[in-house]
């Protein structure tokens, strides 16, 4: 492990929501100079799951993603909210937005989702056992619904049809170490 080349002489708060935190920090980069370095420091943590079910299918979602002005292919995603396990989130949310309820989990990978301007740590799991279950969204969800063949959604990532950080991670992980 190398040794920080960054020192930090001064940090504050300068906004804050039940969400995310933004900090300003006054540093010394590796060469010798000031900067004023923004850091978004998330409360929850990032977590996605990719529901494989016995015959290779999968389930995206799509949804009018706020931030971006457009809507969004992705896997079933959300926030683990702290104090909540990663893996309970990844089932939660999975019910949530599909209806689908799984039976077994393992962890396919983390990430650090846009690590020069966050601390925000992102998590994928990948869900069998499937069984349907009962969708309950969230008020700031319109979401739609995809079942289709793995392959077909790994093609969707390759193609650049899904954009999500998440989702590219796991599904691109997945057409490489296999199903």
């Amino acid at each position: 492990m190398s040794k920080n080349p960054w020192k930090t002489l001064n940090q504050r708060s300068i906004y804050r929501n039940p969400w995310i935190e933004l900090e300003e920090h006054e540093v010394i980069n590796p060469a010798g100079n000031f900067n004023l370095y923004g850091k978004v420091c998330f409360k929850n943590q990032a977590v996605g799951v990719i529901p494989l079910d016995e015959y290779g299918n999968t389930w995206l979602v799509r949804q009018h993603r706020y931030t971006l002005g457009f809507d969004t292919w992705e896997i079933p995603e959300g926030g683990s909210p702290e104090g909540e396990a990663p893996e309970v989130t990844a089932v939660r949310e999975l019910e949530e937005e599909t209806g689908l309820i799984a039976a077994h989990t393992e962890l396919l990978l983390k990430i650090h989702t846009s690590n020069s301007v966050t601390d925000e740590e992102g998590f994928v799991y990948l869900a069998r056992g499937l069984s349907q279950g009962t969708v309950s969204l969230e008020e700031t969800e319109d979401i739609t619904t995809r079942k289709l063949p793995l392959e077909d959604a790994i093609a969707m990532a390759v193609a650049g049809e899904i954009t999500d950080s998440l989702s590219l991670a796991g599904l691109l992980k997945l057409a490489i170490i296999g199903s």
